[in-house]
């Protein structure tokens, strides 16, 4: 069965159509830019002053430079063999920006750019708008990871998180065409039950892949690119019904058990439909506090495969959850990868997805208090 999508289908269920192609950004990026980062809106806080100890900045000094060291000539990042793709070039040029930089501006900023010139391209593919490699596409495959629409989802939240942070006057055309593209595939792949899963328009979903095409839908409205209010309530109601009676989060609706990595991504899902409070957000929020790091959880509780994503998302809940949340478990986190740091040589791994990926989730954990990116703006 190929991932081949009928363009005139396409056409009918995209929630907003635009041109394709390559972006102007990386000749921008190229022209001397002697300050060391982009302001944009957002501060670190006070408490988060207090989190970003001297240890915290030194070790996401080392995690930046080694994403740009690994970044390859075709703009994305990772070992060759393992974890190169729109998803991981995504996280990386995420965690890059999340220290200030952006296409053309910092000292990662020629870094942004290229990646932004490789994920917006893949939006010209053989499914407009689908960000994932052309092989991936042809072969239900993103590199060795049978996932294409994490990748696409990823994709999308960055190119949004560019678009909300870039000035309108100095943003190329294409690249607003590009997200717009993207968000067009993201409506006309989610199913009917209101999610989404590894694929576009397959008949089941799971919280995982739902969350992060809602994430990035809601990037994308931030961005200003008009996305149905139905697309976001069936997402929504998806997800909500996958809560069990502990306050967790099952994978499919219907079936499953609870587990850490899919509640936490649960809630942010649930956040980026704007459901801040309620009976859902309280029970979830409450069912993550017994994963707070500090201990050694088994793989049975924390499965290694799921540790990554499942910090990053539990970190994006308790910073929007804020208050007690955030301060009990932001210091117990940094401390944890901070530790792992120090055991991987300076930077993070993952065995599955390599160390580009992992650190990348690491970085952005770390840096939620400067409070760069958009999508985190409260």
């Amino acid at each position: 069965m190929g991932t081949h999508i009928d363009r005139r289908n396409f056409i009918r269920a995209g929630a907003t159509g635009a041109a394709a192609g390559a972006l102007g950004l990386v000749g921008h990026a190229q022209q001397p830019q002697p300050e060391p980062a982009a302001q944009v809106p957002g501060s670190r806080t006070k408490a988060g002053a207090e989190f970003i100890t001297p240890d915290t900045q030194a070790a996401i000094e080392r995690g930046l430079g080694f994403l740009a060291r690994n970044q390859l000539t075709d703009g994305s990042f990772g070992e060759p063999t393992l974890g190169t793709g729109v998803g991981i070039a995504s996280l990386a040029a995420l965690a890059l920006m999340a220290g200030g930089n952006q296409p053309g501006r910092g000292r990662f900023g020629k870094n942004v750019a290229r990646a932004v010139e490789y994920v917006a391209g893949m939006a010209g593919g053989p499914n407009p708008g689908f960000l994932t490699a052309p092989a991936s596409q042809a072969a239900h495959r993103l590199n060795s990871n049978p996932a294409p629409m994490y990748s696409h989802g990823f994709g999308t939240l960055f190119l949004s998180e560019v678009c909300g942070m870039v000035p309108a006057a100095a943003r190329d055309a294409k690249l607003r065409g590009a997200l717009e593209q993207a968000v067009a595939f993201t409506v006309f792949a989610q199913n009917t039950l209101g999610g989404w899963r590894y694929e576009p328009q397959v008949q089941y979903a799971d919280v995982s892949v739902t969350t992060a095409q809602m994430m990035a839908l809601r990037a994308a409205k931030n961005a200003g690119v008009f996305v149905r209010k139905s697309v976001i309530d069936g997402g929504a109601a998806y997800i909500k019904g996958c809560q069990l009676a502990d306050g967790g989060f099952s994978y499919w609706k219907g079936q499953g058990f609870s587990a850490f990595a899919r509640t936490a991504a649960s809630i942010v899902g649930l956040y980026s439909a704007g459901i801040y409070e309620g009976r859902e957000v309280e029970r979830g929020l409450k069912y993550l506090q017994q994963f707070t790091p500090g201990r050694q959880f088994s793989p049975r509780e924390i499965p290694p495969q799921h540790y990554w994503y499942g910090q990053y998302y539990a970190a994006l809940a308790m910073w929007t959850a804020g208050d007690d949340y955030w301060n009990a478990w932001l210091p117990a986190i940094r401390d944890e990868l901070l530790a792992k740091a120090r055991t991987g040589g300076g930077t993070w791994n993952d065995p599955y997805h390599g160390s580009v990926y992992a650190t990348a989730m690491a970085l952005i954990v770390l840096q939620l208090p400067n409070n760069y990116l958009p999508i985190l703006q409260k």
